[in-house]
């Protein structure tokens, strides 16, 4: 049986999908929810998150495949067997990484040749299209998670096709402004086109194939990030913006069909002063201590930011089905 992957995507960058998914995935595994970090950007900015300098290099061995979710799809791609077992990099009790890897970009116009070809029933093209959900559920298998956690760059490419096509949720990320909300008239109607398209050849798929993604890719939310709080209160400049998301994203994401009540999961404060201590410390805010230097109001904005990671994660985990242990 397959666990759910929630994919966090937006065209548009700059928004902190990469933070937001580093933070997540440490907070489900400090709620005792076992979880896969799969970086499927080819910047691999969530792996730098995760590792130091000597761990990245550790990653690629030469003479040998890189220890990557690269490294497991190259026997699909150079057409001497298929999707290998990927190496996990376990960082904590539930929390692994399924790090990325700059070649991924080479393999961009693989997935945009087979898209076609899987009309075509061929099982190539399929084995291509599906080679992303298939490591994540493999090294969701090997550790035993409930959960994946995709980050994505923010293109509209074959690559991102190819992995929300494997993704059973989507997140998306937003920034108060006007970019943001043009980026939701692109993004909400790919997704849906996206799906239409895998559907239709789904069901004209060969036999013998193995498990296939459904393509699901339902949005569960939008995360709005504020660039600058004020006595806690945006700053005048992005309140015309939060204010046109909710009507945006129903418009565009949804195309008026509903869902949830309320789509909005989080609005979350510039973390400032925090975001580097965080990285020096090479932690999430919320676990950061006085010895990292997270003293008097540094040390109460760590646990809002604590707080506000738990609610959001609970929010996810509730969308997707996934059972949160009891304290």
């Amino acid at each position: 049986m397959s666990i759910p992957v929630v994919a966090f995507f937006n065209n548009k960058g700059d928004v902190g999908k990469t933070t937001l998914v580093y933070h997540l995935s440490w907070m489900m595994a400090e709620m005792g929810i076992p979880v896969v970090a799969a970086d499927l950007d080819p910047q691999a900015n969530l792996t730098a998150a995760f590792l130091d300098e000597n761990e990245l290099e550790a990653l690629f061995i030469p003479g040998k495949p890189p220890r990557t979710v690269f490294g497991a799809l190259q026997p699909l791609i150079e057409g001497s067997g298929d999707v290998a077992q990927p190496d996990i990099l376990t960082l904590g009790e539930r929390l692994h990484l399924l790090p990325g890897d700059l070649a991924l970009s080479t393999f961009e116009d693989d997935l945009s040749l087979q898209w076609p070809q899987a009309l075509g029933k061929q099982h190539r093209a399929f084995r291509v299209i599906a080679a992303f959900w298939t490591v994540i559920q493999k090294a969701a298998e090997e550790r035993k998670a409930d959960i994946a956690l995709v980050d994505l760059g923010p293109s509209l490419g074959s690559a991102n096709r190819a992995a929300l096509v494997g993704s059973d949720a989507v997140v998306v990320p937003l920034s108060p402004d006007l970019y943001s909300l043009q980026g939701l008239r692109n993004l909400g109607p790919r997704l849906r086109q996206w799906r239409e398209e895998w559907q239709e050849r789904l069901d004209k798929q060969p036999i013998g194939l193995p498990p296939m993604p459904t393509g699901a890719m339902h949005p569960i939310g939008y995360v709005l990030q504020q660039h600058s709080v004020r006595l806690d209160r945006p700053v005048r400049a992005y309140e015309k913006w939060i204010q046109r998301v909710p009507s945006a994203y129903d418009e565009f994401v949804l195309a008026g069909q509903g869902g949830f009540e309320n789509h909005c999961l989080a609005q979350l404060k510039h973390y400032r002063s925090l975001m580097p201590m965080a990285q020096e410390a090479r932690k999430p805010i919320f676990l950061l201590k006085a010895a990292d230097g997270a003293i008097g109001a540094h040390y109460q904005a760590v646990q809002e930011v604590a707080h506000d990671f738990k609610n959001l994660a609970t929010k996810i985990l509730q969308r997707v089905g996934v059972a949160i242990p009891c304290d």
